[in-house]
């Protein structure tokens, strides 16, 4: 499968806006997909917001393995962040709302001992289709911040007023701009982070559930109606012409009884059918990500997004070669 990179324009736009409005909110809540941690935190954003108080959100958790979920806050606690497990469609909020209160806790004694009583305001920020503005609503109680399962759906900043002295801004989801790391990219496809018309869905659904039949294989059997065997099926005999290699997804149509015209398998249709089911988590609660499988790296990186936004240092001109009867530059002669 060909490398997978996603960068719009308007993501570095994001990036600026992001920077300067970090200026005026008292603290960030970060939210990462609960099913791959790492994989979903922009290490871009994890400079951005240096100095700043953070909250991190491990959305989705009623999607992830429970084990597993726990292992990651044990590991964001013991490197010093503020986890939370959360469910942005049907948790209760008051462990987010006591986070904030405290993450704010500072800034407000500082005015409330000038006699004003500060109103926090925190930006909420992560990847696209993380769940930033779900989440939002659930903290406001209603819908308010337009909310989407497909990346995008937010393309400006939005400030939502929760109370009388809280305010939440929901941003655009941001990558960053070289996926360098192509393992953390395919997952970053299998979540939905990335827009799916620009990848190519048949071999990233046989690749997603591959991976997922090694961490699940009796639910994936089940729900895709296929059998063990059909995970990597063999190669057809040679018959005196050349036929295509099947693949895990031809059997998921054939489960399905899904056949186009002339008997073939409705390949598209089943690669949708699995990245789909994955991403709502009809297969089962299955992280994808453990800690441990790479190191997570807190140390402030570079400004990814600075090799962009900077303009070309200005060339100085060579000077023209000299021509006959010229004068070389200097002071001008003395008569």
């Amino acid at each position: 499968m060909p490398d997978i990179n996603w960068y719009p324009g308007h993501m570095a736009k994001t990036r600026r806006l992001l920077a300067e409005q970090l200026k005026g909110v008292d603290a960030v809540v970060e939210l990462c997909d609960a099913r791959a941690p790492q994989a979903t935190r922009n290490p871009d954003l994890n400079y951005l917001c240096r100095g700043k108080a953070r909250i991190l959100i491990l959305n989705k958790a009623d999607l992830a393995d429970d084990a597993v979920t726990s292992q990651w806050l044990a590991h964001y606690r013991e490197m010093g962040l503020s986890p939370i497990r959360f469910n942005a469609t049907g948790a209760r909020t008051r462990d987010v709302l006591s986070a904030i209160e405290a993450a704010c806790a500072p800034a407000i004694e500082r005015m409330k001992a000038k006699g004003v009583n500060k109103t926090a305001r925190l930006m909420v920020i992560g990847i696209p289709n993380v769940g930033k503005s779900t989440f939002i609503n659930r903290i406001f109680g209603r819908a308010i911040a337009q909310a989407g399962d497909r990346p995008g759906v937010t393309r400006s900043n939005q400030w939502v007023k929760v109370g009388p002295y809280l305010e939440l801004l929901d941003t655009p989801g941001m990558l960053w701009p070289r996926l360098s790391d192509q393992g953390d990219a395919r997952i970053l496809a299998y979540l939905g982070s990335i827009r799916d018309e620009i990848l190519d869905s048949e071999g990233l659904a046989v690749d997603l559930i591959k991976l997922l039949y090694g961490l699940a294989p009796e639910a994936v059997c089940q729900r895709f109606r296929i059998a063990p065997e059909d995970i990597d099926p063999p190669e057809p005999e040679y018959d005196g012409a050349w036929h295509e290699t099947p693949t895990v997804l031809d059997r998921v149509c054939a489960g399905r009884g899904w056949l186009l015209s002339g008997g073939r398998p409705d390949i598209a249709r089943a690669a949708a059918l699995v990245l789909d089911e994955f991403r709502a988590g009809l297969i089962g609660k299955i992280s994808i990500q453990r800690p441990g499988d790479q190191a997570v790296d807190e140390a402030p990186v570079p400004v990814l997004q600075s090799e962009l936004d900077e303009k070309p240092a200005m060339k100085r001109r060579a000077p023209k070669p000299a021509g006959p009867g010229s004068r070389p530059r200097g002071r001008r002669p003395s008569r």
